[in-house]
């Protein structure tokens, strides 16, 4: 992100030409099942992957699945074969010479064999969801019907979250779920700290914010381009601003919008960004409303050289540096209904004191903007 930020996605969900959706199940692993799924797939002249991911044991379910479907040809594929032996059990497969290729996750990237199309995967609960997308794709790769069976121990209690991710994996059965589905598999793991305050290292100690402007600048510094390096104001204000769920369900979405809010640099982005809201989502919540007002402070605070902006009592305070002269000058130049809400400190860093009188967030934003307009039209 820090070198292209937060980007808009395109979604390619056109299938190719006469593909045909992948019929999948959920259901508990069952001898009868299982035994007409692979002869139905073998009496059309079809090939059936197995995945069973235990190499301890697959021996043993080599010998059940002959005595299940004993005029099978079975073939086992897992990473403790030698080089030689796997690719001449993989064309083997391919030429035909097998019916069921007995293996495990080993064949989640790289195979595209036309005539298999039934997978059934044993413990199916025990891997993730996007693991399990990934080996579905192995199969419907022709003109023909594919068949999916994923399959878990009988009688078993699943997890709440095994039972998500596999009725994910059998609702997500569309052409073009792959981002449907990455975008589950986020929600049921978590999205982890990349934007949130538990860092590590150098983000750690500097903040994520700070790391990704410094990163930013250091790229153009490479490139050769002319740096106009203009610290970020600061905004330290206790308000409530967020996007609650029941406002945007989708994170997706939520993430999209919390990019455009943060863009926001005029009164103009303002407003087209909350007619957005309001005509995808309805009448825009106080929070939300402050999510917006935050970001578009910062940026018109940012224009004015402010350095940070904290609350203290019933005032908001303005921090800027010792030498900018050039915001004194602005002061001398407001309205005396604006002068009489401000004081001075230049104690220690110097302060710009705004005494607000109910809205502090509202009222912050018309006296800085007060002070922009001063500063465009000297």
């Amino acid at each position: 992100m820090s070198l292209v930020g937060i980007r808009d996605m395109s979604i390619l969900d056109d299938a190719p030409e006469e593909r045909v959706t992948i019929a999948t199940f959920v259901l508990e692993y069952n001898d009868s099942v299982i035994r007409e799924a692979i002869y139905k797939e073998i009496d059309r002249g079809g090939q059936v992957y197995f995945v069973y991911n235990r190499i301890k044991d697959m021996d043993k379910m080599y010998v059940e699945l002959s005595k299940l479907v004993p005029d099978a040809r079975i073939a086992m594929a897992h990473s403790k074969l030698s080089n030689k032996e796997l690719e001449n059990i993989m064309y083997d497969f391919q030429e035909g010479e097998y019916d069921i290729l007995l293996c495990t996750t080993i064949i989640e990237t790289g195979m595209d064999i036309k005539n298999c199309n039934t997978m059934i995967i044993y413990d199916a609960d025990k891997m993730g969801l996007s693991q399990l997308y990934q080996l579905k794709g192995r199969i419907g790769r022709s003109t023909r019907r594919a068949y999916a069976y994923f399959t878990y121990e009988k009688d078993k209690v699943l997890t709440e979250i095994s039972e998500k991710r596999l009725m994910a994996i059998r609702d997500f059965s569309e052409f073009g779920s792959g981002f449907k589905i990455a975008m589950r598999d986020l929600e049921l793991r978590g999205a982890g700290n990349i934007l949130g305050e538990c860092q590590s290292g150098h983000i750690e100690t500097i903040g994520y914010e700070m790391y990704v402007r410094m990163l930013e600048e250091s790229i153009k510094t490479v490139k050769g381009e002319n740096l106009q390096i203009k610290n970020q104001t600061t905004i330290e204000l206790s308000v409530d601003a967020y996007i609650p769920s029941n406002y945007i369900g989708d994170s997706n979405q939520k993430i999209d919008m919390y990019r455009k809010i943060a863009g926001i640099t005029s009164k103009e982005d303002f407003n087209e960004i909350y007619d957005e809201l309001t005509d995808r989502f309805g009448d825009v919540p106080k929070t939300v409303l402050n999510v917006m007002n935050v970001s578009y402070l910062k940026s018109i605070s940012t224009e004015l050289n402010f350095i940070k902006i904290i609350e203290r009592e019933k005032s908001v305070v303005f921090k800027f540096e010792q030498t900018d002269r050039g915001i004194l000058e602005l002061i001398g130049r407001i309205s005396d209904s604006l002068f009489r809400k401000i004081e001075f400190n230049f104690n220690e860093d110097a302060e710009l004191i705004y005494n607000y009188d109910k809205k502090k967030l509202e009222e912050s934003i018309d006296f800085v903007e007060n002070l922009l307009f001063l500063k465009q039209n000297c």
